[in-house]
């Protein structure tokens, strides 16, 4: 028998056919891949704050920031074997006012902490001694009733950490 060169094969056996069809395929693949990945749990997480939309503007009320920062207060967080110490840096407080901080996760809303301190001689305590510090928090200090407010970022693995008003410089 002889081979006859003009006989035909199925498209299907050619692997630049493979190719061609793969490609798109694989793209389709990809794109559902990332948006499952992208838009997954702990994807969107709301602000803490109130924020007021005004024509494609997000306005967040700074008054409790400001206020802070009329007073001229200013706190260092430092970690102990107990939990979390708070001491003025600068400024007066009251002793008596009762402090909340709330630790905001970066990314993971259902992560995010607030926990009432105690005064506890020149400062503040927390008996947070199970709180992974091991990544970073956005931290927000101020009174139960909200009427000031110091906000400042614990670095991974660090020892301490500032809190100081929002708006305006440097007390």
């Amino acid at each position: 028998m002889t081979h006859d060169a003009h006989t035909s094969s199925s498209a299907w056996r050619q692997p630049m056919v493979w190719l061609v069809a793969a490609i798109p395929l694989y793209s389709v693949v990809a794109t559902v891949a990332l948006f499952m990945v992208a838009g997954g749990p702990g994807a969107t997480d709301d602000v803490a704050e109130r924020v007021r939309h005004t024509a494609q503007l997000q306005v967040a009320d700074l008054s409790a920031d400001a206020r802070a920062q009329v007073m001229g207060v200013r706190m260092q967080v430092v970690r102990d074997v107990r939990g979390l110490r708070l001491y003025p840096v600068s400024g007066a407080l009251d002793p008596r006012t009762p402090l909340q901080l709330a630790l905001r996760h970066p990314t993971l809303a259902a992560s995010d902490r607030v926990l009432d301190l105690v005064r506890d001689g020149d400062g503040w305590r927390t008996n947070a001694s199970t709180l992974d510090l091991g990544h970073d928090w956005n931290l927000q200090l101020g009174p139960r009733n909200g009427v000031w407010r110091l906000q400042g970022r614990w670095q991974a693995r660090s020892a301490t950490a500032l809190l100081q008003p929002a708006v305006g410089g440097t007390p």
